[in-house]
């Protein structure tokens, strides 16, 4: 479950953390008496779950109210990276001098949660940890004792953060981990954690992700769960009601699979070969007809996306059957609007490949070259 930003910061300020004064609107009205409320100037910050909001044109400053008029009829309604604004966050400006991160993860590869903290906030933190590893401090935390406050310190000294305020930052870091383990989350950060000219720190964002298998122990993030299921993404919204495992990325190359690891492997394929993944879908067990269409109708509605690769193995599924289920839902298309390429293994994947229909589809016979030709249509249709 990701909680959106409001949601977050609600969370953050009752375990301490302090955040601008704010308030939420889903009309401009509503937004000029949020205005109102927290004084100008302000932000005013579209409330969907991506990031970039800022280069994308989802946040604006706006010192009067004829500016915030301006900026909320804009931001609301608008579509931002194909996800739908029905909301923003009105919130008070943050005289700042300086950015910093804070965040909490799990380290896969040590087995065990990590803290972050850098003095490059406001930015991707990714693309930070890609091109300049070091300026991220991290500290390893043993679960069975929790984040010590000799640990909380010198992630935030290695870090480099100014003394007069690292004692202030290692105490928010020290809340995000509790808030992180108390609420079974997988990820919490503070991008950016700003100081103000005040030598105050304050969580200028926030984002919070927690275990969907652990909701039924919160149930105040279960209530959060439904009050911010608004708008959002119309595409992951439609996967709930088709019943599949969904997630929209930010690529070109549409996947569908059945299976988790089957659909994995292909993202990391797409990737391997030059190309990036438009979603993870797995279509689960069975390829009828109805369920290949629901599927493709998925992958088509992504403006994103220019073409599409279909990774099948059939097990109890047998391959003829998926290709007839590929074959009749290919067909209720009045045009393809994207090329398709298939690649079905397992059991009768032979016959399979015989019966799929190649006016519709590009057949290959092993998933690299599937995935390969699927890189090479969308390149060309990019």
């Amino acid at each position: 479950m990701k909680l959106h930003e409001y949601q977050a910061k609600g969370v953050f300020a009752d375990a301490g953390v302090p955040t601008p004064k704010s308030a939420l609107a889903s009309t401009v009205d509503e937004a000029v008496d949020a205005a109102d409320e927290v004084g100008y100037p302000c932000a005013v910050k579209a409330q969907v779950q991506v990031g970039g909001r800022g280069k994308a044109g989802g946040i604006e400053l706006v010192d009067d109210e004829d500016e915030l008029r301006e900026a909320a009829e804009r931001i609301i309604g608008m579509d931002l990276k194909g996800l739908h604004v029905d909301r923003v966050l009105v919130e008070e400006a943050v005289d700042f001098v300086d950015e910093l991160y804070v965040g909490v993860t799990m380290d896969r590869g040590e087995g065990k949660p990590v803290v972050m903290v850098s003095t490059e906030g406001g930015v991707d933190i990714e693309q930070v940890a890609e091109e300049n590893p070091e300026a991220i401090a991290r500290e390893h935390v043993d679960p069975a004792f929790g984040l010590h406050p000799y640990q909380a310190r010198r992630a935030v000294f290695s870090a480099g953060v100014d003394r007069d305020v690292a004692t202030d930052v290692a105490r928010v870091l020290t809340t995000l981990y509790s808030l992180w383990d108390d609420k079974d989350g997988t990820d919490a950060e503070i991008n950016p954690l700003m100081i103000t000219s005040d030598r105050e720190v304050i969580a200028a964002d926030a984002v919070m992700n927690v275990d969907d298998d652990a909701l039924f122990r919160h149930p105040d993030l279960q209530e959060m769960e439904e009050e911010g299921d608004v708008g959002g993404d119309e595409l992951e919204q439609k996967a709930d009601e088709y019943g599949f495992d969904y997630v929209r990325l930010s690529g070109n190359v549409g996947i569908i699979g059945n299976g988790a690891g089957l659909v994995m492997t292909t993202l990391d394929l797409v990737d391997y070969y030059g190309g990036s993944p438009a979603n993870f879908l797995d279509i689960g067990g069975g390829a009828k007809a109805e369920r290949v269409t629901n599927a493709l109708d998925m992958v088509f509605s992504d403006e994103n996306v220019d073409s599409v690769v279909f990774n099948i193995f059939g097990g109890i599924t047998r391959g003829d059957e998926v290709a007839k289920g590929i074959n009749e839902a290919l067909e209720s298309f009045d045009e393809i609007p994207k090329p398709v390429v298939v690649r079905l293994a397992g059991t009768n994947a032979e016959e399979g490949m015989e019966i799929l229909n190649t006016d519709l589809v590009t057949v290959e016979a092993t998933l690299e070259s599937a995935v390969q030709r699927a890189v090479e249509y969308a390149e060309e249709e990019a």
